[in-house]
């Protein structure tokens, strides 16, 4: 691995390397990396730009303390953590503010909140069991499907990656490949 950051979002494990190394650059690109997520979420929940900058400052240090400690184990993508912690962060400081002021809006506004975290969680959740069928999905089926729906090939160049004689075999393929994805899926 070089010492250089090659984009503006390091990849998970620069960030936990950079961090046990003391690298600066790592907490730099760290911070400019998925603050823009949490200014949204922040700005979308009834708080301004300095709250926003606050509730990543205590998330980085959470993430930072918990790495150097020793006890940081990654179950999800690191902007998922990230997301995470900031989101309690920012439910604490909502809850608080609740308490000090126990206005009914301020309420709603938080259970809002928290419904939008149960989606999150939902869909991180959706997406680690999609995640885990494809790779239970084996070959050809696993690639036909990474190819056409994330790589966006065309049927034509799957038909000839694969070596189908006509397009139309390859999308007989790719239906057969979703109905096992999808009962991979249900299964999980």
């Amino acid at each position: 691995m070089s010492n250089k950051l090659s984009s503006s979002v390091p990849t998970d494990r620069e960030v936990v390397l950079g961090i046990l190394n003391n690298s600066e650059e790592a907490l730099n690109k760290l911070y400019t990396g998925y603050f823009p997520m949490i200014l949204q979420f922040i700005l979308n929940n009834n708080g301004d730009e300095d709250d926003a900058k606050d509730v990543y400052q205590e998330g980085i240090i959470v993430l930072y303390n918990k790495i150097k400690s020793g006890n940081f184990e990654l179950s999800s993508k690191l902007k998922t953590y990230i997301y995470s912690v900031c989101r309690r962060i920012w439910l604490k400081k909502l809850s608080q503010q609740s308490k000090k002021t126990n206005d009914v809006t301020d309420f709603d506004d938080l259970i809002s909140v928290e419904e939008d975290v149960e989606q999150h969680e939902e869909k991180d959740l959706q997406f680690e069991k999609m995640q885990s069928a494809l790779l239970h999905l084996g070959e050809p089926c696993k690639t036909i499907i990474q190819d056409f729906y994330l790589n966006n090939l065309s049927m034509q160049n799957i038909c000839e990656k694969f070596g189908y004689t006509n397009t139309d075999n390859a999308k007989t393929q790719k239906y057969k490949c979703l109905q096992r994805l999808k009962k991979l899926f249900f299964q999980s």
